[in-house]
């Protein structure tokens, strides 16, 4: 049964985000775009309002207040981060950015207390970024456990030898967290851990910004190569237990997933106004505007159904993973992701259409978002393979559901 969360405890906090990402980023980002989504033209101006963010206490909604965030609930963190989504500079804004997001969580929940003061403390507070790097260029990244590179344990240090890519954000972070091969004869599932290594590590070697659509970026808006070369760091590095990797990924996976399909959900919300603010303001005809004909309005009201229909289905899964936790909620955390990245492609795609010439230019948001963000539907797992999973999910449980019939006849 659907249930819709509560706003009353969030709903001044949503208020002050949508101010401050109205009045405040949607102004930067001509200039984001004018510079071809260069991070660091902005970045003074950006570092200034997130230092109003601390000062609103918005800083880190998701997170523990013990750590200085807001200390909110998945389902009340999923209605802020639709809102940040609206424009692509809100989650920096207000420190809740992937992948710092996930790797704090992870470090809260895992790491040393030595780790979360050299690692997450800072992190947490806004004082440095952090990357995570697990695809591999040469291995399928929709099956995690064909992995190479490699850890080799020697004494009180690895020794780790691979190569990734799309390390979003690698340039000028300060740490990595990467999912490496510790022991290559252990079960599939356990062959892998995580490790934080240090960027300024001589053996963590940026290879280059991987041009996306024929866009660099940079900083954290950058999807980086690198090579870990003979990169050596101390076995106390480890995070969690070693061959723990996928276990720790998989804790991540269903929180991790309602972020990204809110902040999704903003994006097309935003998409969709400025997709209606031209219908509306387009003039075809001395005495007919664009939002007068019917194929237009019909894209319209498709495109207004999807966005309402992923934000419930995504608010359920948020529901089930905090009442029932993720096993319940595995169908609805692939449902989701598959959803809401063709949403967010379907309504992209339409209100570019209706801007015409002015949609594939930098003029407005709209290229941006969808050069960044086609690439939704091919990470953290294509759509076809969660598509597959899903059915094979249903097709169990009526399978199961048969042979309990059959066997109540018998």
């Amino acid at each position: 049964m659907l249930q819709l969360p509560d706003q009353s405890r969030v709903q001044k906090t949503l208020e002050s985000i949508k101010n401050i990402v109205e009045q405040k980023l949607f102004p930067l980002e001509p200039e984001f775009l004018k510079a071809g989504g260069c991070f660091k033209k902005i970045g003074p101006e950006l570092y200034e309002i997130r230092r109003q963010v601390k000062k609103e206490n918005l800083w880190a909604p998701f997170f523990s207040k013990e750590w200085g965030g807001m200390g909110l609930s998945l389902t009340e963190f999923a209605l802020v981060s639709e809102g940040l989504g609206r424009s692509p500079l809100g989650h920096f804004t207000f420190g809740c950015q992937a992948p710092d997001v996930g790797n704090m969580e992870l470090i809260h929940q895992f790491g040393t207390e030595q780790q979360k003061q050299t690692y997450l403390l800072p992190l947490a507070q806004g004082e440095i970024r952090s990357c995570f790097a697990m695809t591999e260029k040469d291995n399928s990244g929709a099956n995690p456990t064909q992995l190479q590179s490699y850890a080799e344990q020697k004494g009180d240090h690895f020794e780790i030898n691979g190569h990734k890519w799309f390390t979003s954000g690698a340039e000028g972070s300060s740490f990595c967290i990467a999912m490496i091969l510790t022991n290559k004869e252990a079960n599939i599932r356990e062959r892998a851990s995580m490790i934080l290594v240090p960027c300024e590590n001589p053996g963590f070697i940026i290879k280059r910004n991987i041009p996306v659509m024929g866009h660099v970026g940079s900083e954290m808006m950058s999807h980086a190569e690198v090579e870990f070369k003979n990169c050596k760091v101390p076995v106390e590095n480890l995070l969690g237990g070693q061959g723990q990797g996928f276990l720790l990924a998989q804790e991540r996976l269903g929180p991790g997933r309602v972020h990204h399909c809110m902040r999704w959900i903003g994006l097309a919300t935003r998409a969709f106004d400025l997709m209606c603010e031209r219908a509306v303001n387009r003039q075809i005809k001395p005495d007919q505007s664009l939002g007068q004909n019917p194929l237009i309005q019909t894209w319209i009201a498709e495109c207004k159904a999807e966005i309402e229909a992923s934000r419930l289905m995504v608010l359920q899964t948020a529901h089930i993973i905090e009442n029932h936790g993720q096993k319940e909620a595995k169908a609805y955390i692939s449902m989701i992701k598959f959803k809401c990245a063709q949403m967010l492609q379907q309504v992209l795609d339409k209100a570019i259409q209706v801007h015409g010439a002015m949609g594939v230019s930098d003029d407005t948001v709209l290229a941006y978002l969808y050069r960044e963000e086609r690439a939704s539907r091919i990470y953290d797992g294509p759509d076809e393979v969660h598509k597959i999973s899903l059915a094979k999910h249903i097709l169990r449980q009526r399978n199961s559901n048969k042979s309990t019939k059959e066997k109540g006849l018998s």
